[in-house]
């Protein structure tokens, strides 16, 4: 058996390991312990040399305790691409884009729903629910599914259409929800002692950071054990980061990584921005978001579980916080695709973030930056927009159309 407790993020009080509840007396999330000296003897980097590329190759350093418990669908190691012609533009050394839309439900959120449903498994659970802007709740429902537990899922109804469907195709019950993500959690709280559902929210439980957390180690071991000095990030209710962040903690403590931290940059979507807006100096935070109505992405999180974790984090690595405009993502989509990768709004946003960062000599001439495109395109694909492609029979038809 793994040797496993809960810290606090804030007051650095020492729990008993529990699958439910992450919330310390004082307020603070309460993340997973490890026994990292006693690991230690067992997992190297020459073990790791002859596992298998899948997020499961650091399973030393994931809370499932029983092996027989592990959903997987062949999450994790996915592509780092190196975008060379970029590098030759833009005022930085190196640039990195980390493919997570290649992830078996199409986003970064396969990884914390591998290890939240293992958990779910492990813990004898039988029905689990969680609210969502679309990426959650196809993950939960695909990997619910595989381990034979029953998801419910809550969706603002806005969401995209796409999205929404795989869901029941999962075999979920599926709701749309008149609101925001919080409204969709307001429902599950409600209804989940009667219900028997264990919410798998954002910072409910300890698997989703823990999966999330595999990104931070696998672009470190990628990167030949070294740290980049940049990440960029869509952020919305925060777990990639605390992960990223407990990660490379770990690994240097460890003795796999020298060297400093990187500097974490979170992109939102100007009308959502409260991780920007709590960046500013005695910033006062509308949780409500601004004006403007942001678009329905995983990026919408008008109050994210711990925000005060999130800016500590930004801040204690240097980091910075980006409000982009709906233009300027649109525009990120098409320069990505270009270069042939299928970018999720909240992906385009990390490109959007790095060209203002550039611009305004945030980032240095010396600094190697990765972006995390964390879902593809085509999930946010809209009716419309199929519809106005051209549609001909002929060469005739095609010339016709001034080609």
């Amino acid at each position: 058996m793994k040797q496993l407790g809960l810290y606090c993020s804030r007051c650095s009080a020492k729990l008993p390991f529990r699958y439910q509840d992450m919330k310390c007396s004082c307020g603070g999330t309460l993340l997973v312990d490890y026994d990292l000296e006693r690991l230690s003897k067992t997992f190297t980097k020459e073990a790791l040399q002859t596992r298998y590329p899948s997020m499961w190759r650091y399973n030393e350093l994931l809370p499932v305790s029983n092996p027989d418990c592990i959903i997987t669908l062949g999450e994790g190691w996915t592509p780092l691409v190196r975008l060379q012609n970029w590098e030759l533009k833009l005022p930085i050394k190196q640039l990195w884009i980390k493919r997570e839309e290649q992830n078996p439900t199409g986003s970064f959120k396969s990884r914390g729903f591998s290890v939240a449903v293992s958990l779910l498994k492990e813990a004898g659970a039988t029905k689990a629910a969680v609210p969502s802007n679309g990426n959650a709740a196809g993950a939960l429902a695909a990997y619910a599914s595989h381990a034979g537990i029953k998801a419910s899922v809550f969706i603002p109804l806005d969401c995209p259409p796409l999205i929404v469907e795989e869901c029941p195709l999962y075999g979920a019950d599926t709701f749309l929800v008149d609101g925001l993500i919080h409204d969709a959690a307001a429902i599950i709280e409600a209804g989940k002692q009667e219900q028997g559902w264990v919410n798998v929210g954002t910072l409910k439980e300890p698997g989703r950071v823990e999966g999330k957390k595999t990104m931070g180690l696998e672009l470190a071991e990628q990167l030949g054990w070294t740290f980049p000095d940049v990440i960029i990030y869509p952020t919305g209710g925060g777990s990639g980061i605390i992960g990223m962040w407990k990660a490379y903690h770990e690994l240097k403590a460890l003795g796999f990584v020298d060297g400093p931290m990187p500097r974490f940059v979170c992109v939102q979507e100007e009308g959502c921005q409260p991780i920007v807006d709590g960046m500013l100096p005695q910033a006062a935070m509308d949780l409500a978001g601004g004006a403007s109505r942001p678009s329905p992405t995983g990026m919408r999180v008008p109050q994210p579980p711990d925000l005060p974790l999130i800016l500590s984090i930004v801040k204690q690595s240097g980091g910075t916080a980006l409000a982009l405009s709906k233009s300027q993502i649109a525009d990120a989509t098409r320069t990505l695709g270009t270069q042939g990768i299928s970018s999720s709004p909240e992906g385009s946003a990390t490109w959007a973030g790095l060209i203002e960062l550039c611009d305004n000599g945030w980032l240095r001439a010396t600094d190697s930056v990765v972006l995390f495109n964390t879902s593809h395109a085509m999930k946010y694909a809209q009716l419309e927009s199929i519809c106005s492609v051209p549609r001909i029979r002929s060469y005739a038809d095609y010339k016709a159309l001034g080609y």
